[in-house]
C-alpha cells in the first residue's frame, strides 16, 4: 500500500470472546474435527485450502519425480507408456487446480479481508463450501487410478478424440472431478467479489487498495468468465461419450478442432488466473524490502487489468499447427505479442522499485527477485512461440514444455513460497528460521534451473513431448533435468520442515514483522487474531 495511507480507530481485535487460536472448543478429537468442518472464519478456511495445496504439492510431485525417473535414460525403465500418460494427466491436472489455484485462493482468504479492514468474507457459509468440495473433487480425480483401465491418459488438455472415443472408463469421474473443481472456483471467485466491493473499511476508496486486492479482484472476474466455459467443454465431452451428440466427432457431423476452440477458451485466460495473484504477491513483497513505495502503483493496475482483458483474445495461439486461417494466425500472434507490453511494464516497475531502495534479501525478498528474473525468461520464451513459423518448429516438443514451466515453477509456485515466508510470522505468531529458508531457497532456485533449462535445447533440437522413450542424442540433457527434478523434489522437504518449525514455535514475531511493512494486516497482531476488526480501521 502506499506510504501515504495511515490507519486510525479502535483496533479492538475481539480478544474478549476468542483466543488467538479462535473458538474455545472442548478438548478431544470430535470437537476438533468439527471445529475445522463448520468453520466460516475466513482464517480457518484459507489455512484450509493452504494446507489442502501443500499435501497434493507431494502427490503432484510424486508424480512428476516419476516421470523424470522414466526419463532418465532412453528405453522403458519403471512404467508402461499407458501409465506414464496418466502420471502426466493427472500431474497437470493436479498442479493446476490442486497446488497452485487453491493455494491462491487460500492467500486470498487469509489475507483481503486483513488487508481491506474487513471482519471477514462477505459469504462465510459459502465460503466453507467452495472450500469442502475440493478434497472430495481430488479424491475422485485420484480414485480413477484403481479403476478398470485406470486413470485418464490423454493429457491434462484432454483432447478430442482422446478423451471422447478413446478414453478409458474412469474418464467419466474425470469429468465430474472437474465440475466440483468449477463450482469451488466460482463460489470462492464469487465471495472474492462481493467482499471487495462492499466490506473496504472507510476510506479505503478502490485506488488505495493493496495491489494483491486488485490482483484477485482482476482474477476473480476472469474465474467468472472462463469457468463456466470449461464446464461446457467437459460436459460436451460427457454428451458425445455417452448420449449420442457428436460436438466433436466428424463422423456426426462435429469437429475435434471445436474442443480445442472452447477448452484453449478457458485455457489461456486459466494461465493468467495463475499468475495474476503472484503478481500481487511480489508486488507486495518488493517495496518492502526495498523500503519504498512500489514505482508506477497505477500504471501496474492498469498492466494487470489489460493483461486479464487481452488474455480473452489469445487462446488460438495454442492451435498455430491446426491448419487455422492465415488471417486467424495473424490476429492470434500479434495479441499475444501485444501481451508483452503490460507484462513488461510491470517487469519494469518492479526493476524500477528495486532501483536505488535499501534493499536487504530476507528469505521473501530472495523467492521475488528469483520470480521476477525467471518469470522473465519465461515471458521470452513465450514471444518465441508466439511467432508462427517459429511455433511450427517449436510446438508439441519439449520446448514448450520448458516455456510453461518457466513461467509457472518460478512464476507462480516461487511466488506462493514467497508469500508463505512474508505472512507467515503474521499467521503463527513466530519468525521462521531464515538460515533453512535460504537453504530451501539455493536449493530450489538452482535445481529448478538445472531441470527445466535443458529442456529449452531438447525441444529445439525436436525432442517431443509426453513421451515415455526418446533418442540417444537427447539422452545428456534429459539426465541432468531428472537429477535437477529429484534435488528440487528434496529441497521442499526443508520448506515443510521450516513451517511445522514456525507453527510450533520460535522467535515471537511483531507486530510489524518486516521494517517496511505497510498496509492494515501489519497493524494487528501477530499472530492474528481469530477475529480481526471488531471496529473497522479507518484509512487516511
Amino acid at each position: 500500500m502506499s506510504d501515504a495511507i495511515t490507519h486510525t480507530g479502535d483496533h479492538t481485535h475481539g480478544h474478549g470472546h476468542d483466543d488467538h487460536h479462535g473458538p474455545h472448543i472442548k478438548k478431544g478429537i470430535l470437537p476438533w474435527i468439527g471445529r475445522w468442518v463448520f468453520t466460516t472464519n475466513h482464517k480457518d478456511i484459507g489455512t484450509l485450502y493452504l494446507w489442502l495445496s501443500f499435501l497434493m504439492f507431494f502427490v503432484g510431485g510424486a508424480m512428476a519425480l516419476l516421470i523424470r525417473a522414466e526419463l532418465f535414460k532412453p528405453g522403458l525403465q519403471i512404467m508402461n507408456p499407458d501409465f506414464f500418460n496418466q502420471m502426466t494427466t493427472l500431474h497437470g491436472l493436479i498442479m493446476v487446480f490442486g497446488v497452485i489455484m487453491p493455494a491462491s485462493v487460500g492467500l486470498a482468504n487469509w489475507l483481503v479481508p486483513m488487508m481491506i479492514g474487513a471482519p471477514d468474507m462477505a459469504l462465510p457459509r459459502l465460503n466453507n463450501w467452495s472450500f469442502w468440495l475440493l478434497p472430495f473433487a481430488f479424491t475422485i480425480l485420484m480414485s480413477t487410478l484403481f479403476m478398470k483401465g485406470s486413470a485418464p491418459n490423454f493429457g491434462w488438455t484432454f483432447y478430442a478424440p482422446l478423451s471422447t472415443s478413446y478414453g478409458p472408463p474412469s474418464t467419466d469421474f474425470f469429468i465430474f472431478s472437474v465440475h466440483l473443481m468449477g463450482i469451488s472456483s466460482i463460489m470462492g471467485a464469487l465471495n472474492i467479489i462481493v467482499t471487495i466491493l462492499n466490506m473496504r473499511a472507510p476510506g479505503m476508496t478502490m485506488m488505495k487498495m493493496p495491489i494483491f486486492v486488485w490482483t484477485w479482484l482482476i482474477t476473480a472476474f476472469l474465474l467468472l468468465a472462463v469457468m463456466p466455459v470449461l464446464a461446457g467443454a467437459v460436459t460436451m465431452v460427457l454428451t458425445d461419450r455417452h448420449f449420442g451428440t457428436s460436438f466433436f466427432n466428424a463422423a456426426g457431423g462435429g469437429d475435434p478442432l471445436l474442443f480445442q476452440h472452447v477448452f484453449w477458451f478457458f485455457g489461456h485466460p486459466e494461465v493468467y488466473i495463475l499468475i495474476m495473484p503472484a503478481f500481487g504477491i511480489i508486488s507486495e513483497i518488493i517495496p518492502t524490502f526495498s523500503r519504498k513505495a512500489l514505482f508506477g502503483r497505477s500504471f501496474m493496475i492498469y498492466a494487470i487489468a489489460a493483461i486479464a482483458i487481452l488474455s480473452l483474445i489469445v487462446w488460438a495461439h495454442h492451435m498455430f499447427t491446426t491448419g487455422i486461417t492465415l488471417s486467424a494466425e495473424l490476429f492470434f500472434m500479434y495479441a499475444t505479442m501485444l501481451i508483452a507490453v503490460p507484462t513488461g511494464v510491470k517487469v519494469f516497475n518492479w526493476v524500477s522499485t528495486m532501483f536505488q531502495g535499501a534493499m536487504t534479501f530476507e528469505t521473501p525478498m530472495l523467492f521475488a527477485v528469483a520470480f521476477v528474473i525467471l518469470f522473465t525468461i519465461g515471458g521470452f520464451s513465450g514471444l518465441m512461440l508466439s511467432i508462427v513459423p517459429a511455433d511450427f518448429q517449436y510446438q508439441d516438443t519439449y520446448f514448450v514444455v520448458a516455456h510453461f514451466h518457466y513461467v509457472l515453477v518460478p512464476g507462480s509456485l516461487f511466488a506462493l513460497m514467497a508469500a508463505v515466508y512474508f505472512w507467515l510470522p503474521k499467521w503463527t505468531g513466530h519468525m521462521y528460521n531464515e538460515a533453512l529458508g535460504k537453504w530451501h531457497f539455493w536449493l530450489s532456485v538452482i535445481s529448478m534451473n538445472v531441470t527445466f533449462f535443458p529442456m529449452h535445447f531438447l525441444g529445439l533440437a525436436g525432442m517431443p513431448r509426453r513421451v515415455p522413450d526418446y533418442a540417444l542424442q537427447f539422452a545428456d540433457f534429459n539426465a541432468i533435468a531428472s537429477v535437477g527434478a529429484f534435488v528440487f523434489g528434496v529441497a521442499q522437504l526443508l520448506f515443510l520442515a521450516n513451517i511445522i518449525l514456525t507453527i510450533r514455535g520460535g522467535k515471537k514475531a511483531t507486530t510489524k514483522v518486516w521494517e517496511g511493512s505497510q498496509g492494515l494486516e501489519w497493524t494487528v497482531p501477530s499472530p492474528a487474531p481469530y477475529h480481526t476488526f471488531a471496529t473497522p480501521p479507518v484509512v487516511k
